[in-house]
């Protein structure tokens, strides 16, 4: 691709991955701009957003939580939930520390390090229900 103009993406979700699209076509969009050469400097994860780190109980449903853990490794992604938002769906302690139910390449985080890489970006993409 020479001339192509190279991007760095800050993409937030909102959305759980049980009650809307949105989180799976964050997950789409993310695979599609990594493949063509853009950077992902933070995927932070609000609201019910934060739902997508959980690891799933559901046998036979579609992982969610495991292809964003593998999509992690094998691109260096951080993974970023919300502190606060975890505490009130009770997936992380009141003193914020994992209380077992987060896949690998997930981390606890705050809107610092959001507004931190939004600073750094070229365009912030949110995916909301």
């Amino acid at each position: 691709m020479v001339g192509a103009l190279i991007m760095k993406f800050v993409i937030q979700i909102d959305a759980s991955p049980h009650e809307a699209q949105a989180a799976n076509t964050a997950y789409q969009f993310i695979k599609a701009a990594l493949a063509n050469g853009h950077h992902i400097l933070l995927v932070f994860f609000y609201y019910d957003g934060v739902c997508n780190a959980q690891v799933s109980s559901f046998a036979g449903k579609d992982d969610l939580s495991g292809r964003w853990s593998a999509l992690a490794r094998e691109y260096g992604l951080d993974l970023v939930l919300c502190v606060s938002a975890a505490q009130r769906r009770g997936l992380v302690s009141a003193e914020g520390k994992d209380q077992g139910l987060l896949a690998p390449g997930f981390r606890i985080g705050g809107l610092g390090q959001w507004v931190d890489a939004c600073l750094k970006a070229d365009r912030i993409l949110t995916f909301t229900s």
